[in-house]
Order: C-alpha cells, then sequence, then structure tokens
C-alpha cells in the first residue's frame, strides 16, 4: 500500500462484558477495537482488531456510597457503558463493596502505591512529550523530579507499558539516574522506582526489570534506607542526651524537637520508598530463580529489618513478603537466627485485620518448626493466639498455630491456664455440620491428652455433651478426643460409667469403620473396678465378635490392636478372664501373636493380656498347661524392646512362682543366656579335643588356647550370634534361624518333650563342674 492511496483511518469500537477487577475496587469494561485505513474511495485497504480493556477506579467506594447514585456516574462518564447496563453496573458495585478483600488461600490483596511524592502531578501527561520529560532527567534535581513524576503518570495507566517498554532508551535514562542518584533525594527515587513497579505488575514485562538490574538496585536502596534512618535515630539519641552541658536546656530541647520533626517527615518518605521497592521485589519473587538471586544477596535479612516501622501498610507488605519465603527452610532459618518470632509478636496486637491475618499465617509457616514454635511460647504468644479464636476471620489460621504448640507435650499444660478450653469446647459444640472442621479437632485431640486439660473438658456436662454429640453424628475425631479423656486416671474416668452400655452397642453393631475402631478405644481405656466386664460380654454378644476380631488380616491391624488392649482391660476383672479362657481366645490370641511377630505393639498388648490371665488362681493353670504361651514368653525374654521384656519378666516371674517344671525350664534358659559365651567355649573345647587334641587346635596358641586366654575374648565376633542363644546349639537359633531385627518364631511349640533339666546337668558335666 501507498502512503499516498490512504485516505483517512475509521475507528469500530465493540462493547463487550461488563466485569470486576480481580484485586482492585474497580469495574473493568472489555471491548474490542477495530481500526480500519481506507483509500481515497472508501474502500478498506488494511484493517486490524485487538481486544482493549478499560479500568474505571471507584476510590471513593465505602458503606456510606449511594450505589445507585455512583452507577449512574460511572455509566454517565463512560461511554463505553450504554445506558440500559445501568442495572449491572449498580449490581457489580454492589458486589465490589460487600466482596471480602481475603480469598481462600489466605492471601491478602495489596493495595498499589500511591503517588504522594510525586512533583508536578497537577501537570497532565502526554505520551507525545516522552522525549521531553527524558530530557529533564538530565537537569537539575527539580526537573529530573518533574520529569520521572510525568513519565510515572504513563506508566501507570497499562494501555502505555507496551509502548514504554519498547522505548529502551527512556527506560535506560531512567535506571542510570535511578543508580546514580537515589541517595540524592526520596521523590525521585519513588517516582522512578514506582515507574518500573508498573511493569513489574505484568509477567511479560518482567524482562525490563531483568534487564535493568532494577530489582538489585531496589534491594540496595531498601538497605541504604535503612541504614539512614539507623544514623538519625543515633543523632536524635546524641542530642536528648544534650552532648554540651552548658548549652540552654531550653533550646537543647527546641532542636531536638525541630530536628524529631524533620525525622519523622523523612520516615514517612521513606516508609513510602520501602514500600515500593518491597512490592516490585515481591512481584518479580514470582520467578524461583529470581527469588534464589534475592536470598543470596540476604532479602531475608532487609524484610526483618524492616519489621521496625511503624507504617502498617509497609509492615503488611513485609510480612506479606516473609510469608512467601517462609516456605522454604533456608530462609525459615535465615529468619530464625535473625529472632523472627520475637519482632513478629509486636504484630498479633495490631487493629489492622489485614495486617493481623498475614502475621498470622507467616507465624502458621514458622511453627512447623520446634525450634520456632519454643520461641513462641517463651515471647508470650499462646494467650494472644487464643484471644483471636472468637475472630472468625483469623479462626482456621489461629487454630493450625495452636495444633502445632499443642503438638509439645510441654505446652499442653499451658493452655490450662488461657481460655482456649472453653473456646474450644463452644466451637465444638456449636459446629452446624455433622463433622467438627479437622483443624478444631486436632487441636481439641491433641489438648485432651493431658489430664488437667480433660479434668476441664469434663467440667460440668462437657463430656455428656461431647458423648450425645460424638453418637449422633458417629463423628471419629470426636470419638478420639474423648478416648483421649478416658485414658486419664481419676474422677474423669468414672464419669464414663453411664455410657458404656451406649459404646458397647456401637461395637457390636458389626460395622468396621474408624467410629466403632476409636470406641474400642475408649472401651479399652476404662479400667474401672466396679464395672462388670462379664456381665457386658454376654449381653452385647462381644465374645463371638472378639474372637472374629482376632482372626489374622479378619480386619484392619489398627481395629485389631485396639480389640486386643480391650481384651488387657477386661483381663483385669477374674470372672471376665475365666470367660476368655473358656471360649478359646486364648488360641486365638496365640495364632494373632504367631502372625503378627514383626509388630512390636501387637505383640506387647498381647503379653499384656497373658500377664492378666495369670494374675488371677482360676485361670493361672490353664494359661500354664497350654505350653504355647510361657514357651512364647521365654522367647520374648530378651526382645529389643524394652517395654515386652518387662512384661515377659513379670509373667514369668509369677509362672515360675507358680509352677516349678516352668520355674527349671526358665531358670535354665536364663542360665543359658547369661552364661552363652562360657558355654561356646566350652563346647568349641571339647571339640577340638575330640577331632585331634593340640594338633589340631594348633599348640599352644590353637583355638581353645585363644578362647580361654585372649585378653579381648568379649570382643570376639564368633561368640555371640543373634543375642538369644550360642551360634552352634541345635536347641537355640543361630544366626541363621532369623534375619536381622526380626523376632524369631517359638523355639518350644513341640520341644518341651526333652527334660531341659538333664540338658542342663550333660552340659555341666562337659564343662567339668
Amino acid at each position: 500500500m501507498q502512503a499516498e492511496d490512504a485516505r483517512y483511518l475509521k475507528k469500530k469500537v465493540k462493547v463487550g462484558s461488563l466485569d470486576v477487577h480481580p484485586t482492585e475496587k474497580a469495574l473493568v469494561v472489555n471491548y474490542e477495537l477495530e481500526a480500519t485505513i481506507l483509500g481515497q474511495l472508501g474502500d478498506a485497504m488494511l484493517g486490524d482488531k485487538k481486544d482493549c480493556q478499560k479500568i474505571i477506579r471507584l476510590k471513593s467506594l465505602d458503606n456510606s456510597t449511594d450505589v445507585a447514585a455512583l452507577a449512574r456516574e460511572v455509566v454517565d462518564k463512560c461511554k463505553l457503558i450504554h445506558p440500559s447496563k445501568l442495572s449491572e453496573v449498580q449490581h457489580l458495585i454492589s458486589y465490589l463493596l460487600t466482596r471480602k478483600e481475603t480469598t481462600r488461600d489466605g492471601h491478602i490483596p495489596l493495595e498499589p502505591p500511591t503517588p504522594g511524592l510525586c512533583e508536578g502531578s497537577g501537570e497532565a501527561a502526554n505520551l507525545n512529550q516522552l522525549d521531553t520529560y527524558m530530557e529533564m532527567l538530565y537537569e537539575d534535581m527539580t526537573e529530573k523530579v518533574r520529569g520521572a513524576s510525568l513519565i510515572l503518570q504513563l506508566a501507570r495507566n497499562p494501555d502505555y507499558l507496551e509502548e514504554l517498554c519498547q522505548n529502551e532508551t527512556v527506560l535506560g535514562a531512567l535506571a542510570r539516574v535511578l543508580r546514580e542518584d537515589w541517595k540524592k533525594s526520596l521523590d525521585l527515587s519513588y517516582n522512578i522506582v514506582y515507574t518500573f513497579f508498573c511493569f513489574s505488575v505484568f509477567s511479560n514485562f518482567h524482562t525490563v526489570i531483568s534487564h535493568f538490574k532494577i530489582g538489585s538496585l531496589c534491594m540496595d536502596i531498601i538497605d541504604g534506607e535503612l541504614q539512614r534512618t539507623d544514623q538519625y535515630r543515633e543523632q536524635l539519641t546524641k542530642r536528648k542526651k544534650g552532648g554540651d552541658i552548658t548549652a540552654d536546656p531550653a533550646r537543647l530541647q527546641q532542636d531536638y524537637d525541630r530536628n524529631l520533626k524533620k525525622y519523622q517527615t523523612v520516615v514517612e518518605k521513606q516508609d513510602q520508598v520501602l514500600r515500593v521497592c518491597t512490592y516490585l521485589l515481591l512481584n518479580i519473587a514470582e520467578d524461583v530463580r529470581v527469588e534464589e538471586k534475592m536470598r543470596r544477596k540476604n532479602i531475608v535479612g532487609l524484610l526483618v529489618r524492616m519489621l521496625e516501622r511503624e507504617s502498617q501498610d509497609l509492615l503488611l507488605l513485609v510480612v506479606s513478603f516473609l510469608k512467601k519465603l517462609s516456605v522454604y527452610m533456608e530462609n525459615k532459618d535465615d529468619m530464625a537466627d535473625l529472632n523472627i518470632v520475637e519482632k513478629v509478636s509486636r504484630l498479633v496486637n495490631t487493629d489492622n485485620s489485614d495486617l493481623l491475618n498475614v502475621t498470622v499465617r507467616l507465624l502458621l509457616n514458622l511453627s512447623f518448626d520446634a525450634g520456632l514454635r519454643a520461641k513462641m511460647i517463651k515471647v508470650g504468644l499462646l494467650p494472644k493466639l487464643v484471644a483471636l479464636l472468637s475472630e472468625e476471620r483469623h479462626q482456621q489460621a489461629v487454630l493450625a498455630v495452636l495444633y502445632h504448640l499443642s503438638v509439645d507435650d510441654k505446652c499442653k499444660s499451658m493452655f490450662t491456664y488461657t481460655d482456649c478450653i472453653p473456646t474450644v469446647m463452644k466451637l465444638i459444640l456449636n459446629s452446624s455440620g455433622p463433622q467438627v472442621p479437622l483443624e478444631l479437632m486436632a487441636l481439641a485431640v491433641n489438648l485432651a491428652a493431658n489430664k488437667r486439660n480433660a479434668q476441664l473438658i469434663c467440667e460440668g456436662s462437657g463430656l455428656r455433651l461431647l458423648m450425645k454429640r460424638a453418637l449422633r453424628h458417629c463423628d471419629p475425631l470426636l470419638t478420639k478426643m474423648i478416648r483421649n479423656i478416658a485414658q486419664h486416671e481419676g474422677p474423669t474416668r468414672a464419669l464414663f460409667t453411664e455410657y458404656v452400655g451406649e459404646l458397647c452397642e456401637v461395637v457390636s453393631s458389626g460395622r468396621s469403620d474408624e467410629f466403632v475402631l476409636e470406641c474400642v478405644g475408649v472401651l479399652g481405656n476404662l479400667s474401672l473396678p466396679d464395672l462388670d466386664y462379664c456381665q457386658l460380654l454376654t449381653k452385647y454378644n462381644l465374645i463371638d465378635w472378639i474372637k472374629e476380631s482376632l482372626l489374622p488380616d479378619a480386619v484392619e491391624d489398627d481395629l485389631a490392636l485396639e480389640v486386643v488392649v480391650l481384651l488387657g482391660t477386661v483381663a483385669s476383672d477374674q470372672a471376665a478372664a475365666e470367660l476368655i479362657v473358656n471360649t478359646g481366645i486364648l488360641t486365638a490370641l496365640l495364632n494373632l501373636l504367631n502372625a503378627k511377630q514383626e509388630d512390636d505393639e501387637m505383640v506387647l498388648q498381647i503379653v499384656y493380656v497373658f500377664y492378666q490371665l495369670t494374675r488371677h488362681e482360676s485361670t493361672r493353670p490353664e494359661v500354664i498347661s497350654t505350653t504355647e504361651v510361657p514357651a512364647y514368653l521365654i522367647d520374648l525374654m530378651h526382645d529389643k524392646n524394652t517395654e515386652i521384656r518387662r512384661v515377659c519378666d513379670t509373667t514369668l516371674d509369677i509362672i515360675s512362682e507358680n509352677d516349678n517344671d516352668w520355674a527349671v525350664r526358665i531358670q535354665c534358659h536364663k542360665f543359658r543366656w547369661y552364661n552363652s559365651q562360657w558355654l561356646d567355649m566350652v563346647e568349641e573345647a571339647e571339640n577340638v579335643d575330640t577331632m585331634g587334641g593340640e594338633e589340631m587346635a594348633g599348640g599352644e596358641e590353637g583355638l581353645g588356647h585363644s578362647y580361654l586366654h585372649h585378653s579381648d575374648v568379649l570382643d570376639h565376633q564368633g561368640l555371640y550370634s543373634d543375642g538369644m542363644s550360642s551360634p552352634e546349639s541345635e536347641e537355640y537359633p543361630g544366626m541363621n534361624g532369623h534375619t536381622e531385627g526380626s523376632r524369631p518364631s517359638s523355639n518350644y511349640t513341640n520341644r518341651f518333650s526333652a527334660d531341659l533339666e538333664q540338658f542342663a546337668d550333660d552340659l555341666l558335666k562337659k564343662a567339668g563342674v
């Protein structure tokens, strides 16, 4: 197309949809702009279309705004909106007025910086004068500030960013002036950084920021301004003390007040510069690689230092940035070294809801670290956080922080001296849905693990209301909380007597879900002397259900374990113990022990049932006559688990006191265990003599000699096998008997026809005793 052929340009605007801005109080008008170049005869020679947006910011929108009047004003002033859409505009404004500022993930939209430092703001900028504005950057400071201010006006219009981005000369001049003169003028720094901030709002313009290294420069500006503040404070402190004692005190005070006012003015400007620099860094930190570069330049240290500022807008931005950084362990460790908890704790008292919310969420990220949790308790954050539970906006995040604090046993008791337990009880009982929120129940379950907390929960009709709700909604988490309450001895456990029947009905219903599992757990904790367990087992037909549950792989392992725990509790009653033995449950326990011998907790609880059964004179003979029980106990007597060894020893002591045959067998086993090294040496020496005396043994330095006389005989690896028996013995499992870390099967089940006492005598004769 030749230029002389074109006659004029025709523009056509097609209005699209209306919408609200995602973060600001503004309306967005979508429209399509079609431009056509017409020839001399009016025919279309060249055309193009472009999707555009117009943002109408409603800065004065608040609760006192007349929505209808504002909607009419918007329609009258914006030619893109047809008068027929007045009702739609009114509806969108009403939505903006009631829209919550906090999104579902807790992100708080940050307001863009205000052009408060722009000088010459009364002068309207024109894109065609861009070169003139750039030339001002080479004049004196006043003209530099004015030129930067006018360029900022253009940058604040998103429609101009593309054209500004392509003008590298202007952007290069701005970057150069900022780098050279940022120390000379806060106004100049603010205007230029704000210009680049406008580019940082959009990800596709982040290359402009990186190309001119504005991010690194912003960090230098932040560091420099913080150092300048420290110098101002030091000077003020000296003036307040009064270095010249001969000077008039009134003049000194007047001089101090004048400098204090000047300092406060500088701090206000600094806060705006720091805010726009931090905001720019936050925008470009969406790229993880850029964030890593910032970390290497100590961005965490700069942000933590800015926590001492008083500007709430700046603090909101700084804490939001710290929250973003705290998800990485390296940043979290840096924050811990800089005492982040102590510096953030003062912000929990703020009246700014946005700042408070993001502060709590920062504390939530930090609370995953045990050391930082301890610091939160030390600085007194617990009562402050508990006080926030009643505020719905902060409730979820506060509950999560309190849950993390309640994980530590030392902290659980501290909740007793706050209003946390009454508040938690109120929230649980007033919960609208069938299931209580997860964060709330997680905290409640942890609190109930403390005895004093459990007593506070049960005060009044607390336990009755909890049981009623748990049984009505079949809530497993609420039942888990009740189960933790039931584990504490004392008056709280006695309160469960009236609910035992209802719990047994749930257990006998035939279900095997989590709710039933927790109900069995509650019953397993109810060791009450006045409870007739035998009657409960027969009335609710629990015997058959227990036998079926003990079959290997019949139910989930967790449920099987709780059934065994329940048996251990029930077996404390003599009548119930007799019922257990007479109905064949003892055999089922042995089969389960054989199948689950790798599960320490299962083995421990089964052994505890054996212990309970041997305590009663009426059931002890049956347990002893069933030779597998003592055999398994002997086999487990030297288990790696301390608790299993302790229960086995106690049970075997009872058996030894009441059965002489088993007493000899147990004593023989202990003898062999404690003297296994000596017995091995004797047997091996005898084997050497049998095979050829000293010739086979290697003379004086032979095998028998080395075992009997070598000084480090205890370090010889051949003296031990699995720690249970001699490596050469046929009667005991050796190195090939079971793999490392596993529990051997019972070695006594079919071997007690041999007389162990005779076996011991033979060994003693061989040893020459």
